[in-house]
């Protein structure tokens, strides 16, 4: 009967399609013991050596350790413990490589310094209370205060807020690498708070401190959009109602007269919101949290600044 054959190491190896070293490393480790040995001392197995060793095989080359391989062979473990264990480490190690791969994506395409690459891998390899913490200085950075002030702020403060998700794809795990970095940047820091302070200044002017009022940068790209669309140089005669129409509604938030001081301090104000910075943030945020890509204010801000600085050098 087959059942009562027993294989010497050769043949086991021809049979597994191991090798014989293989089969010995696991004989030697107990995982599988011969059943008998010849009279000269040689191991013998019997048929269930070689389910044994098949189920190795696949425990091993799925990257159980031999501890582990030992355990569920011998039955101390139940297949499906080890199966759903090791699924959840895949699962973390997948997420590992993501990571990786996005950081050296980055580093390929941007062209990164040692000191560059460094400070990715740290950003891409934050746990999420670590991202959170990196966040929530951010956007302590640039609305302390101000919320409080004018509570509409909080729905802007949400709107501002990266949320990488449990399963980022490498787009995603590379947008939030810049965005973080980004956001450590002082003088962006810097340069969002004066945008969040004017906006308020803004609100609390017009008396709109309970609901949002739409910031003037939205203002400007609606006014202007049909400019834009028509091909109006900003210096020609014919953009000045667009013109009017903009700073008409700056100098009714106000409650001063349209003239020269206050298109200049208009023209700031759009230029400062015109930072690429500031918009690539958002770009970046739109990736990270899957939202659709925003639109771009840049041309009609550029235009706008443009037609204001020909009217009020």
């Amino acid at each position: 009967m087959d059942g009562d054959t027993l294989y010497s190491i050769g043949e086991l190896a021809r049979r597994t399609g191991l090798t014989v070293k293989t089969i010995r490393f696991y004989s030697d480790r107990g995982i599988v013991a011969p059943t008998d040995r010849t009279p000269a001392g040689y191991r013998l197995y019997g048929i269930d050596a070689v389910a044994r060793l098949d189920l190795v095989r696949t425990l091993r080359e799925l990257g159980l350790d031999l501890a582990t391989v030992r355990k569920v062979v011998d039955r101390e473990l139940s297949l499906p413990e080890v199966a759903a264990a090791h699924a959840e480490a895949l699962v973390v190690q997948i997420r590992v490589l993501r990571l990786r791969h996005a950081v050296l994506a980055a580093v390929a395409a941007r062209g990164s310094t040692p000191e560059e690459m460094e400070l990715m891998h740290r950003l891409a390899r934050l746990s999420e209370d670590e991202r959170r913490l990196l966040v929530g200085e951010f956007l302590d950075a640039v609305f302390g205060g101000l919320v409080a002030a004018t509570p509409a702020f909080a729905g802007v403060m949400r709107s501002m807020t990266p949320e990488l998700p449990d399963n980022p794809d490498p787009e995603q795990v590379q947008a939030w690498v810049e965005l973080a970095e980004l956001s450590l940047d002082p003088e962006f820091r810097a340069s969002v708070r004066q945008l969040a302070e004017e906006q308020v200044a803004e609100q609390v002017r017009s008396g709109a401190t309970a609901g949002p009022r739409r910031d003037i940068a939205a203002v400007v790209r609606d006014q202007v959009g049909p400019a834009l669309a028509a091909g109006i140089d900003p210096a020609s005669s014919q953009a000045d109602p667009f013109v009017a129409a903009f700073t008409a509604d700056y100098a009714y938030l106000f409650g001063r007269p349209d003239d020269i001081a206050l298109r200049r301090r208009l023209t700031a104000r759009l230029e400062r919101v015109n930072d690429p910075r500031r918009e690539r943030y958002l770009q970046l945020l739109a990736v990270v949290n899957g939202w659709p890509a925003p639109e771009s204010l840049a041309p009609a801000l550029d235009w706008s600044v443009q037609a204001l600085r020909v009217r009020a050098p």
